[in-house]
């Protein structure tokens, strides 16, 4: 990540983006905030940001609300901040496409922490976000894939794996490291849920063989990369 990540934060709290943004900053990230929904969207849709932090109660709308704005036009990874123990929210949070979500109060560093995971998530794509493969071409920035030059149909959590194993491939990954990265999709997937979600996603591709499972280790993606150009 060349330049330094931009966070929008989207709260009412005056008192929380100063220490924050200050907080933030030693880790290489800059923070701004809007104190109103419709601020904050008009900031986003301006662009220029990696990342929205969304607290739940706002005025005008509430968070899940302004995620689902959001999530209409962008798929700008956003983390959500709920009052403790808001179970139910968090599960609602995370189906109207929230990446991650901290109940409030929370520790910095944790919020810290949830950010460079999800804007990892995005990682460094190939320069127009095209992970090019024989046969396979995934595309992270309009989450499509073109299997044989065919569009395939994904689900979002389908889609997610595949770019997983897509960026790194050949790599190794166990159904934990895939449910870790594929949690905030469904709260409630479970090791056995890795395995029918890449069965599911290996009939979609076939009959490009693109996944091959290791006994007992996990799952990689088995083509050899392309260059950009191709």
């Amino acid at each position: 990540m060349g330049a330094m990540p931009r966070l929008l934060l989207i709260d009412d709290d005056r008192g929380l983006g100063e220490p924050l943004a200050a907080y933030v900053e030693r880790f290489g990230m800059q923070l701004e905030q809007a104190t109103r929904p419709s601020e904050g969207l008009e900031r986003l849709r301006a662009g220029g940001f990696d990342a929205a932090i969304l607290d739940v109660m706002l005025p005008e709308m509430d968070g899940f609300a302004l995620c689902r704005a959001i999530r209409s036009e962008s798929d700008i990874p956003i983390v959500m901040l709920t009052a403790r123990g808001e179970v139910m929210d968090r599960v609602v949070g995370l189906e109207l496409g929230a990446d991650d979500y901290l109940p409030k109060p929370f520790e910095p560093r944790e919020l810290v922490a949830r950010l460079q995971t999800v804007l990892r998530r995005r990682g460094p794509a190939a320069s127009d976000g095209r992970l090019r493969f024989e046969g396979l071409v995934v595309d992270a920035v309009t989450r499509t894939v073109l299997r044989q030059g065919d569009p395939v149909e994904l689900t979002s959590t389908e889609f997610d794996l595949l770019l997983l194993l897509a960026r790194e491939p050949g790599k190794v990954f166990s159904r934990d490291d895939i449910l870790n990265h594929l949690r905030g999709h469904e709260a409630e997937l479970y090791t056995r849920a890795v395995d029918i979600v890449v069965s599911r996603l290996r009939k979609k591709l076939e009959p490009v063989d693109a996944i091959k499972t290791l006994r007992n280790a996990g799952y990689a993606l088995a083509l050899r990369a392309q260059g950009a150009h191709g």
